[in-house]
Protein backbone atom coordinates (compact mmCIF):
# COMPACT_ATOMS: atom_id res chain seq x y z
CA UNK A 1 0.00 0.00 0.00
CA UNK A 2 1.78 3.43 -1.11
CA UNK A 3 0.51 6.43 0.59
CA UNK A 4 -1.22 7.64 -2.19
CA UNK A 5 -2.91 4.13 -3.44
CA UNK A 6 -5.72 4.90 -5.75
CA UNK A 7 -5.52 8.57 -5.46
CA UNK A 8 -5.79 10.48 -9.13
CA UNK A 9 -3.46 13.05 -9.73
CA UNK A 10 -2.97 15.43 -12.37
CA UNK A 11 0.50 16.92 -12.78
CA UNK A 12 0.76 19.65 -15.40
CA UNK A 13 4.49 19.91 -16.65
CA UNK A 14 4.98 16.57 -16.09
CA UNK A 15 7.51 16.38 -18.92
CA UNK A 16 11.08 17.56 -17.44
CA UNK A 17 12.19 18.48 -14.11
CA UNK A 18 10.38 18.94 -11.22
CA UNK A 19 6.96 17.94 -12.33
CA UNK A 20 8.36 14.42 -14.17
CA UNK A 21 10.09 13.75 -11.03
CA UNK A 22 6.95 14.33 -8.65
CA UNK A 23 4.64 12.28 -11.42
CA UNK A 24 7.03 9.29 -10.97
CA UNK A 25 7.27 9.34 -6.85
CA UNK A 26 3.27 9.67 -6.71
CA UNK A 27 2.95 6.73 -8.99
CA UNK A 28 5.29 4.55 -7.05
CA UNK A 29 3.30 5.60 -3.93
CA UNK A 30 0.38 4.27 -5.65
CA UNK A 31 -1.74 7.24 -7.56
CA UNK A 32 -2.56 7.03 -11.15
CA UNK A 33 -1.36 9.65 -12.54
CA UNK A 34 -2.12 12.26 -15.53
CA UNK A 35 0.39 13.80 -17.31
CA UNK A 36 -0.13 16.99 -19.10
CA UNK A 37 2.54 18.50 -20.85
CA UNK A 38 2.91 20.02 -24.67
CA UNK A 39 5.61 17.77 -25.31
CA UNK A 40 4.07 14.43 -26.48
CA UNK A 41 7.27 12.28 -27.27
CA UNK A 42 8.44 12.87 -23.58
CA UNK A 43 5.20 11.93 -21.93
CA UNK A 44 4.86 8.91 -23.99
CA UNK A 45 8.45 8.10 -22.97
CA UNK A 46 7.37 8.75 -19.18
CA UNK A 47 4.57 6.85 -19.04
CA UNK A 48 6.32 3.90 -20.20
CA UNK A 49 8.87 4.06 -17.75
CA UNK A 50 5.78 4.51 -15.38
CA UNK A 51 4.13 1.68 -16.38
CA UNK A 52 7.42 -0.83 -16.69
CA UNK A 53 7.96 0.25 -12.71
CA UNK A 54 4.36 -1.22 -12.08
CA UNK A 55 2.82 2.43 -11.87
CA UNK A 56 -0.35 3.71 -13.87
CA UNK A 57 -0.41 6.41 -16.11
CA UNK A 58 -1.99 8.16 -18.60
CA UNK A 59 0.04 11.16 -21.15
CA UNK A 60 -2.63 13.79 -22.56
CA UNK A 61 -0.53 16.34 -24.35
CA UNK A 62 -1.79 19.43 -23.36
CA UNK A 63 -0.97 23.30 -24.12
CA UNK A 64 -1.61 24.60 -20.56
CA UNK A 65 -2.18 28.35 -22.44
CA UNK A 66 -4.94 26.89 -24.25
CA UNK A 67 -7.97 26.80 -21.72
CA UNK A 68 -10.18 24.68 -23.66
CA UNK A 69 -7.32 22.26 -23.91
CA UNK A 70 -6.80 22.36 -20.25
CA UNK A 71 -10.52 21.91 -19.80
CA UNK A 72 -10.56 18.62 -22.35
CA UNK A 73 -7.07 17.06 -20.63
CA UNK A 74 -9.72 17.48 -16.66
CA UNK A 75 -12.51 15.92 -18.24
CA UNK A 76 -10.82 13.09 -19.96
CA UNK A 77 -9.17 12.31 -16.12
CA UNK A 78 -12.72 12.25 -15.04
CA UNK A 79 -13.57 9.70 -18.17
CA UNK A 80 -10.73 7.29 -17.27
CA UNK A 81 -10.29 7.62 -13.36
CA UNK A 82 -13.68 8.63 -12.25
CA UNK A 83 -12.34 11.38 -10.42
CA UNK A 84 -9.40 14.39 -9.71
CA UNK A 85 -7.62 13.77 -6.15
CA UNK A 86 -4.74 15.94 -6.53
CA UNK A 87 -3.43 18.67 -8.93
CA UNK A 88 0.28 19.74 -8.97
CA UNK A 89 1.19 22.93 -11.21
CA UNK A 90 5.00 22.63 -12.28
CA UNK A 91 4.32 24.87 -15.14
CA UNK A 92 6.95 27.74 -15.07
CA UNK A 93 9.72 29.24 -17.20
CA UNK A 94 11.85 32.23 -17.57
CA UNK A 95 13.67 34.38 -19.97
CA UNK A 96 17.26 35.41 -20.19
CA UNK A 97 16.52 39.50 -20.91
CA UNK A 98 15.05 39.51 -17.57
CA UNK A 99 16.46 42.79 -16.10
CA UNK A 100 13.79 45.61 -16.30
CA UNK A 101 16.41 47.38 -18.94
CA UNK A 102 16.53 44.09 -20.97
CA UNK A 103 13.13 42.81 -20.90
CA UNK A 104 10.71 43.34 -23.75
CA UNK A 105 6.92 44.16 -23.32
CA UNK A 106 5.91 41.05 -24.99
CA UNK A 107 8.54 39.12 -22.36
CA UNK A 108 6.15 40.22 -19.32
CA UNK A 109 3.31 39.31 -21.40
CA UNK A 110 4.37 35.86 -21.96
CA UNK A 111 5.82 35.00 -18.13
CA UNK A 112 2.47 36.21 -17.22
CA UNK A 113 0.69 33.76 -19.72
CA UNK A 114 2.58 30.99 -19.02
CA UNK A 115 3.41 31.12 -15.13
CA UNK A 116 0.36 32.68 -14.02
CA UNK A 117 -2.65 32.60 -16.49
CA UNK A 118 -1.43 28.87 -16.94
CA UNK A 119 -2.10 28.08 -12.67
CA UNK A 120 -5.41 29.30 -12.97
CA UNK A 121 -6.54 27.76 -15.99
CA UNK A 122 -5.22 24.20 -14.39
CA UNK A 123 -7.41 24.99 -11.16
CA UNK A 124 -10.30 26.67 -13.04
CA UNK A 125 -10.50 22.90 -15.04
CA UNK A 126 -9.94 20.67 -11.75
CA UNK A 127 -12.18 22.62 -9.57
CA UNK A 128 -15.46 21.33 -10.72
CA UNK A 129 -14.58 17.51 -10.31
CA UNK A 130 -13.41 18.36 -6.85
CA UNK A 131 -16.24 20.52 -6.44
CA UNK A 132 -18.83 17.69 -6.67
CA UNK A 133 -16.37 15.47 -4.75
CA UNK A 134 -16.49 17.62 -1.86
CA UNK A 135 -12.29 17.03 -1.51
CA UNK A 136 -9.61 17.83 -3.61
CA UNK A 137 -5.73 18.74 -3.15
CA UNK A 138 -4.13 21.60 -5.39
CA UNK A 139 -0.23 21.95 -4.65
CA UNK A 140 1.46 24.98 -6.82
CA UNK A 141 5.34 24.99 -7.24
CA UNK A 142 6.08 28.31 -6.97
CA UNK A 143 10.16 29.87 -6.20
CA UNK A 144 12.08 30.83 -2.82
CA UNK A 145 12.61 34.05 -5.14
CA UNK A 146 9.13 35.14 -3.51
CA UNK A 147 10.90 35.01 -0.01
CA UNK A 148 14.06 36.29 -1.17
CA UNK A 149 13.85 38.71 -4.13
CA UNK A 150 17.74 38.51 -6.41
CA UNK A 151 18.66 40.08 -9.05
CA UNK A 152 19.58 36.42 -10.59
CA UNK A 153 15.64 34.97 -11.27
CA UNK A 154 14.28 38.41 -12.52
CA UNK A 155 11.48 41.14 -12.51
CA UNK A 156 8.79 38.94 -14.46
CA UNK A 157 9.41 35.81 -13.05
CA UNK A 158 9.39 36.87 -9.02
CA UNK A 159 5.70 38.72 -10.12
CA UNK A 160 4.67 35.41 -11.78
CA UNK A 161 5.59 33.57 -9.02
CA UNK A 162 4.27 36.05 -6.27
CA UNK A 163 1.16 35.96 -8.33
CA UNK A 164 0.51 31.93 -8.32
CA UNK A 165 0.96 32.27 -3.99
CA UNK A 166 -1.98 34.75 -4.15
CA UNK A 167 -3.64 32.57 -6.36
CA UNK A 168 -3.23 29.80 -4.04
CA UNK A 169 -4.41 31.64 -0.87
CA UNK A 170 -6.88 33.05 -2.35
CA UNK A 171 -8.50 30.03 -3.66
CA UNK A 172 -7.88 28.27 -0.24
CA UNK A 173 -10.15 30.80 1.33
CA UNK A 174 -12.85 30.20 -1.03
CA UNK A 175 -12.76 26.32 -1.86
CA UNK A 176 -11.79 25.20 2.18
CA UNK A 177 -15.51 24.85 2.87
CA UNK A 178 -15.72 22.08 0.36
CA UNK A 179 -13.10 20.16 1.34
CA UNK A 180 -10.53 21.65 -1.13
CA UNK A 181 -6.96 22.32 -0.23
CA UNK A 182 -4.26 24.54 -1.76
CA UNK A 183 -0.73 24.37 -0.97
CA UNK A 184 2.43 26.49 -2.11
CA UNK A 185 6.08 24.63 -2.18
CA UNK A 186 8.75 27.13 -2.45
CA UNK A 187 12.32 25.84 -3.89
CA UNK A 188 15.28 26.91 -3.97
CA UNK A 189 18.00 26.71 -6.66
CA UNK A 190 17.08 23.23 -8.25
CA UNK A 191 18.79 21.35 -10.71
CA UNK A 192 16.38 21.70 -14.24
CA UNK A 193 16.14 22.49 -17.43
CA UNK A 194 14.92 25.93 -16.34
CA UNK A 195 18.46 26.63 -15.44
CA UNK A 196 19.67 26.58 -19.20
CA UNK A 197 17.48 29.59 -19.42
CA UNK A 198 19.94 31.76 -17.32
CA UNK A 199 21.88 34.42 -18.61
CA UNK A 200 25.15 32.74 -17.07
CA UNK A 201 24.84 29.38 -16.59
CA UNK A 202 25.86 28.47 -12.75
CA UNK A 203 29.48 27.61 -11.93
CA UNK A 204 29.99 23.75 -12.22
CA UNK A 205 31.05 23.29 -8.62
CA UNK A 206 27.17 24.82 -7.77
CA UNK A 207 25.24 21.94 -8.78
CA UNK A 208 25.66 19.53 -5.72
CA UNK A 209 24.76 22.28 -3.87
CA UNK A 210 21.33 22.51 -5.72
CA UNK A 211 18.21 20.58 -4.72
CA UNK A 212 17.13 17.96 -6.72
CA UNK A 213 13.22 17.28 -8.72
CA UNK A 214 13.16 14.17 -6.42
CA UNK A 215 13.40 16.58 -3.43
CA UNK A 216 10.46 19.16 -4.59
CA UNK A 217 8.38 16.31 -4.95
CA UNK A 218 8.90 14.83 -1.68
CA UNK A 219 7.57 17.94 -0.56
CA UNK A 220 4.42 17.63 -2.54
CA UNK A 221 4.23 13.89 -1.67
CA UNK A 222 3.90 14.97 1.99
CA UNK A 223 1.63 17.39 1.36
CA UNK A 224 -1.05 15.22 -0.89
CA UNK A 225 -0.55 12.01 1.89
CA UNK A 226 -1.84 14.05 4.40
CA UNK A 227 -5.65 13.39 5.98
CA UNK A 228 -8.03 15.72 5.41
CA UNK A 229 -7.90 17.43 8.83
CA UNK A 230 -4.38 18.68 8.11
CA UNK A 231 -3.45 21.30 5.61
CA UNK A 232 -0.19 23.04 5.00
CA UNK A 233 -0.29 26.29 3.52
CA UNK A 234 3.22 26.79 2.26
CA UNK A 235 6.80 24.94 2.40
CA UNK A 236 9.70 26.80 1.73
CA UNK A 237 12.50 24.25 0.63
CA UNK A 238 15.81 25.97 0.86
CA UNK A 239 19.37 23.80 -0.54
CA UNK A 240 21.28 23.64 2.60
CA UNK A 241 24.73 24.24 1.11
CA UNK A 242 23.64 27.39 -0.82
Amino acid sequence: MGRLNDMVAVIGGASTGMGAATARLFAQEGANVVLAARSADKLTALVDEITEDGGTALAVPTDANDRAAVAAMAERTREQFGKIDVLVNSVGTNIKNRAFTEMRPADWDMMIAHNLTVAYNLVDAVLPVMREQGAGTIIHYSSDAVQKPNVVSGIAYQATKHGVRGLAHGTMMEERERGIRVSVVFPGPCETPLLEKRPEPPPPDAFPKMLQPEDVAEAALFIASLPPRAYVPEIVLAASLM
